[in-house]
């Protein structure tokens, strides 16, 4: 009878630990890009990701809010034209940047402060051999871990683009707040990310804060896919024809905390954006949400494999691009970019770091 007792118990912590760990075993099934490694810079500069979640756990100490900033900068840099850190270039003579797209203008600027510093840093310890793209992954991925998320490990050799995306095409490839669930499928579809994807990104919106103008159109005239009294409360903050654009948090229960929680908002009517809202109500992608609300291992296994696919997006490897010593620029706007000698000769006061 012991003995079946214990084999029993070994059983029920066996499968403990497959749920628990579900999510890192079905991600490594995503497919890596041409050019991108999981080993990438191992011998290179073999302390890139502590040097990145090191500096992250410190910002983060102070506002724990910029992890939602970075996570977002990711996701509205791979969506318009890949991953290639173009997002992060301020505009030059030949027209505006990403940034001044509306679409962005609501990035937060310590984001770009934040991968800039980490650059610098990197750049320091291991010379100038890291894109700014991948940087803005690894920030992402860590955005995610810190804020009580999954884990997991990030392909990594992406070059930096050379250009950025007009305004029209940053406007035709991020989904606003105002679409319903076709335009979201329809998006992203486009991208090669199926309905379990598009759900399970759109699960970011577990951190971080939303200023009120993208939600204000579902609370005057009010929205009846909207709870009563979280719109009544929602009014006390977005009051009609505000002169001031205030922020509310996007996940009312654990508005800091990477988890479900989003899922079980939109369950009770509480989600702020129609692109929100509507994924429980489309009969399509009710049943996702539903999952991921009731089982939170299956929400970070199914975040992971689309945060792996999404970041994956048009990449730029081997010769193409390139690695940009400043990440607001590219190399040949750059009129103080050190010479190579230079970085080598900083690069190796670090060396044993």
């Amino acid at each position: 009878m012991a003995s079946i007792s214990c084999a029993f118990l070994f059983s029920l912590l066996f499968l403990s630990l497959q749920l628990s760990y579900l999510y890192v075993s079905e991600a490594q099934t995503v497919p890596i890009a041409k050019g991108l490694s999981l080993t990438f810079f191992d011998t290179t500069c073999p302390r890139l990701e502590s040097i990145v979640r090191k500096q992250l756990k410190k910002d983060f100490a102070e506002d724990i809010g910029q992890a939602a900033g970075l996570l977002r900068m990711h996701f509205h840099d791979c969506f318009v034209q890949g991953c290639d850190a173009s997002v992060l270039l301020d505009g030059s003579a030949s027209g505006p940047s990403e940034q001044d797209a509306p679409p962005n203008l609501s990035l937060r600027p310590k984001a770009f402060e934040i991968i800039e510093n980490i650059r610098r840093q990197v750049h320091r310890r291991c010379g100038a051999i890291v894109s700014c793209a991948d940087i803005t992954a690894l920030t992402a991925r860590d955005a995610v871990v810190l804020s009580g998320g999954p884990d997991y490990k990030v392909p990594l050799g992406r070059r930096d683009g050379l250009n950025f995306a007009t305004t029209q095409a940053t406007l035709d490839n991020l989904v606003g707040p105002f679409a319903n669930t076709t335009e979201v499928l329809r998006r992203l579809a486009r991208k090669n990310l199926d309905a379990t994807d598009t759900v399970a990104l759109s699960g970011a919106h577990t951190i971080g804060l939303s200023h009120c103008s993208s939600f204000t159109d579902r609370l005057y005239p009010q929205d009846p896919t909207m709870d009563q009294t979280f719109a009544k409360n929602l009014k006390i903050s977005c009051p009609q024809n505000a002169q001031v654009d205030a922020t509310v948090f996007q996940d009312i229960r654990t508005p800091n905390v990477f988890d479900n929680k989003y899922y079980v908002d939109l369950m009770n009517r509480q989600g702020l954006f129609t692109s929100d809202q509507d994924l429980y109500t489309d009969s399509r992608t009710r049943g996702i949400v539903t999952s991921f609300a009731v089982n939170q291992t299956l929400f970070f296994e199914k975040f992971v494999i689309g945060m792996l696919k999404m970041g994956q997006l048009d990449v730029l490897t081997g010769t193409q691009g390139e690695i940009r010593a400043n990440c607001s620029m590219r190399n040949s706007d750059n009129t103080l970019l050190s010479s190579v000698v230079d970085v080598a000769e900083e690069a190796s006061q670090f060396i044993g770091f």
